[in-house]
């Protein structure tokens, strides 16, 4: 099978699409897969890291304000799928796959100028404009919510699948849960709760997360917090100018990035952070309660929709941008973890989203539409 595959951006939308990749070698070790993206997002590092080759053109999305800067960058989006044509034609793929961003635009257009079939994902809840846009020209839209059907009213065909990702369940022992907590200096004792902000941290809820530690709101929870790489210094500097050493915190681990991302989200009690689709798939893959504060002023507001789907279900507390503080997010965190019977609750609600075999499913429907079905 020879596969392109359309992803830019965030890792919300290449991680998915290297998981794709990642299954259909599995399945068929002599496929051959091309990625095309920008030279400007996270693919530039995602992709050949994983061992795959990357094509970039430049491509933009579309802005309804009027600016000169604007217009040279809607005409760099039209010639680019001029570009991605001459892309496909060099290398004669058997279907194209739009995994996300504006990226997908000018791939699939070209894509169907070649008559060549087309499969897009969408992550999120709140389908981006992309997706609704380029809808009637793929042959299958796969969905990793039931919500974002009605939401794609012109799509030929739609088959919920869930969104790939790496983290699972994992049944740690107690001796297996207290080595990976000894390792960054916190104890089996007290509940644990794990702070992020996606890959690059989220100033608002490191300004708030201060404001617990400086306070010292935290005294019967133990805090993992990752502020985001770009970040931790500027936390650290603000720890120091209120006579906090970042390395020596009680109850608190404060980390730059979490590499084993898997096991802490495993070991702890309560999850808060952003509500990206491939986090709220995480979240309920592992079973979690959460507190969910959507990062604003996003396409179409995808995360707060994305965290309804576990609010609506009762998995999940929602605290808007524009709402958080130190005092309410304590109460929140304070209201789950002293409540056994809820956090339990919330956690069983959390894994009712669980998809099982996403992987396998969408290897499965791409190949149906090969075979034309």
């Amino acid at each position: 099978m020879k596969v392109i595959i359309a992803a830019a951006g965030t890792a919300g939308h290449i991680n998915p699409g290297l998981a794709i990749a990642n299954k259909i070698k599995e399945k068929e070790p002599n496929s051959e897969i091309i990625f095309i993206g920008t030279p400007r997002g996270l693919e530039n590092d995602l992709v050949p890291r994983a061992g795959y080759k990357l094509k970039t053109i430049e491509a933009y999305g579309l802005s309804k304000q009027i600016s000169i800067t604007n217009l040279k960058k809607i005409c760099k989006t039209l010639s680019a799928t001029g570009k991605a044509r001459k892309i496909i034609k060099e290398f004669k793929p058997d279907i194209i796959v739009g995994a996300g961003g504006y990226i997908c635009g000018p791939v699939v257009w070209a894509g169907k100028k070649e008559k060549i079939p087309v499969v897009l994902h969408e992550s999120n809840a709140f389908p981006g404009k992309a997706v609704k846009m380029l809808a009637p020209k793929a042959d299958k839209i796969l969905i990793s919510f039931e919500e974002a059907r009605n939401r794609i009213p012109k799509a030929k065909k739609i088959v919920f699948t869930g969104t790939p990702v790496k983290i699972e369940k994992k049944d740690y022992t107690l001796e297996q849960k207290e080595k990976i907590l000894k390792e960054i200096g916190l104890k089996l004792e007290l509940p644990i709760v794990l702070i992020f902000g996606g890959s690059q941290g989220a100033q608002k809820i490191n300004e708030t997360i201060i404001g617990i530690i400086e306070n010292k709101l935290n005294k019967d929870e133990q805090i993992i917090w990752a502020t985001g790489p770009k970040q931790y210094d500027i936390v650290k500097s603000e720890l120091e100018e209120k006579n906090i050493d970042i390395n020596n915190i009680k109850n608190t681990k404060i980390l730059p990035y979490i590499y084993n991302m898997e096991e802490l989200m495993n070991v702890s009690d309560i999850i808060i952070s952003r509500s990206g689709a491939m986090t709220i798939t995480e979240i309920s893959n592992l079973g979690k309660p959460s507190i969910l504060i959507p990062l604003p002023n996003v396409s179409q507001d995808h995360q707060l929709y994305n965290a309804k789907v576990l609010e609506n279900v009762g998995a999940a507390k929602i605290i808007l941008n524009n709402e958080l503080n130190k005092d309410n997010l304590i109460k929140e965190i304070k209201e789950i973890i002293n409540t056994p019977n809820l956090m339990k609750k919330m956690g069983e609600k959390a894994y009712t989203k669980s998809v099982k075999n996403v992987q396998e499913k969408i290897y499965n429907e791409i190949k149906e539409v090969l075979k034309g079905e």
